[in-house]
């Protein structure tokens, strides 16, 4: 195994530019208030929680946000920072216990089993619901139970140290990141609430998913480092790229800088064959993709403006893109 690599420059890649929330500094605060009154975490994890910049990620990726979508959304990507954190560390069946607290109160916020996660998603869902249009609230439903059942069963993976061929990780990976969560977000965030006409669109959905794509393959390329060092490299595109093709690490993070460009070139073509809905749903959907977009650059900025990837080294790697590979933690 080599002991380092270097990265492809995705941010050069990318033709959006970035921009950040003007709410984020006092909401970041009483979202982050919100999450430590519950004092779910302690030792490394809470080290973790609060180096990580989650809250700055919502700056970077719902930058169009008014303050109390903006709070709702900081409060999500916390509430999903519990879940990953909690579930990260469980075999499948306890994997889905954990979500399945999430998800029951999702469902129906009567249901308590007594638990903070369960206090902390009753009010997340009441913020959410609360101005959510019913499409909207339908499809984050329906995302949050894919959610929960990706999340279970890549628990049952590395359980059974099983890593995917490609076309079952991406299924895996488009729902366990919980990126399609983040994208319903983002509608909500628009106060818009697109019919169902328009994500049944060919076009729209081939932009949809490279959007997606774009996000996941980042991600994984830029965590990659943080997730072998603690021995969870299967739910990896990496991984999975170097068991399919039989490359190496180095070759592996290739095939995702050129992905990544054929995503881009699929994403910017497609826009170009997009339908009329109308006038009023047209400027809507244009805003949601401009959404999407948001949420692709700014996985890209704020991944560099943290220490949860690159650790206090992010500004080098960066420069640099070279990342050197971390010891495996006891």
């Amino acid at each position: 195994m080599p002991r380092k690599f270097v990265l492809p420059d995705l941010l050069s890649i990318c033709p959006i530019k970035g921009s950040t929330s003007p709410h984020y500094e006092a909401a970041a605060a009483e979202s982050r208030a919100w999450v430590n009154g519950f004092n779910v975490f302690h030792g490394e994890k809470l080290t973790f929680f609060l180096t990580g910049s989650n809250e700055l990620l919502v700056s970077h990726t719902y930058p169009y946000a008014e303050y109390q979508q903006f709070r709702t959304a900081c409060d999500f990507v916390n509430l999903l920072f519990v879940v990953d954190e909690v579930s990260d560390d469980q075999n499948g069946k306890d994997a889905r216990k954990t979500g399945m607290v999430y998800l029951n109160v999702m469902r129906d916020p009567t249901w308590d089993d007594g638990s903070k996660l369960a206090q902390m998603t009753r009010e997340f869902r009441a913020r959410f619901m609360r101005t959510a249009g019913p499409n909207c609230r339908r499809r984050f439903l329906e995302h949050c139970e894919d959610y929960i059942e990706a999340i279970s069963k890549e628990a049952e993976y590395r359980e059974r140290d099983e890593v995917l061929d490609m076309e079952r990780y991406e299924t895996l990976r488009r729902e366990n990141s919980a990126v399609r969560l983040c994208f319903m977000l983002a509608m909500y965030a628009l106060n818009v609430d697109l019919p169902d006409d328009v994500f049944e669109d060919p076009a729209f959905n081939t932009i949809y998913f490279a959007a997606c794509d774009l996000v996941c393959w980042a991600n994984d390329l830029y965590s990659y480092n943080m997730e072998q060092s603690k021995g969870h490299r299967g739910n990896n595109i990496l991984t999975v790229l170097m068991k399919a093709k039989g490359v190496t690490l180095q070759q592996a993070a290739n095939i995702v800088g050129e992905h990544s460009k054929t995503l881009t070139k699929d994403l910017e073509e497609a826009k170009q064959r997009l339908p009329s809905w109308g006038a009023r749903v047209d400027a809507d959907v244009a805003r949601y993709i401009r959404a999407l977009e948001d949420w692709v650059i700014g996985n890209l900025e704020w991944s560099f403006k943290t220490v949860r990837y690159f650790g206090p080294t992010h500004d080098e790697v960066k420069k640099t893109r070279v990342v050197a590979l971390r010891s495996r933690r006891s």
